[in-house]
């Protein structure tokens, strides 16, 4: 059981990551904030972020789309819950995939059939 907690641990870890290294530098260089860091910004300081779906897309393309590309989940924003749907761009620029759009279409059901304001942080090619 250990294991597979530990493997489960590490896979969100490697997902959490983002796109590639060299993606990851390019953001950076291009002065821009990663996307878990524009989600912290915008959420009340000290309040949790509830992640969804970190794992989708996991080892299911040929190539690796971490996290489908978006990050997804619940903050408190100005005292308020809300869903929040995040592109990373370091993942293949932000653009979306037949994955993404089931996560994302799932965040935005989750909003809601909890009737929570849904916020997006956009940052794709297509942006």
């Amino acid at each position: 059981m250990n294991s597979l907690i530990d493997r489960f641990r590490q896979d969100v870890d490697e997902t959490r990551s983002g796109g590639s290294s060299d993606a990851l530098e390019r953001h950076q260089a291009r002065g821009k904030m990663f996307v878990r860091d524009r989600i912290q910004a915008l959420i009340d300081p000290g309040s949790p972020f509830l992640e969804i779906g970190a794992l989708c897309a996991h080892e299911v393309y040929d190539s690796p789309l971490p996290c489908a590309g978006i990050v997804t989940g619940i903050g408190t924003i100005e005292d308020r819950i809300a869903v929040i749907v995040a592109n990373d761009a370091t993942v293949k620029g932000g653009t979306y995939h037949p994955l993404t759009v089931k996560k994302h279409l799932r965040a935005q059901e989750i909003a809601a059939e909890n009737c929570l304001p849904c916020i997006y942080l956009v940052d794709s090619g297509g942006a």
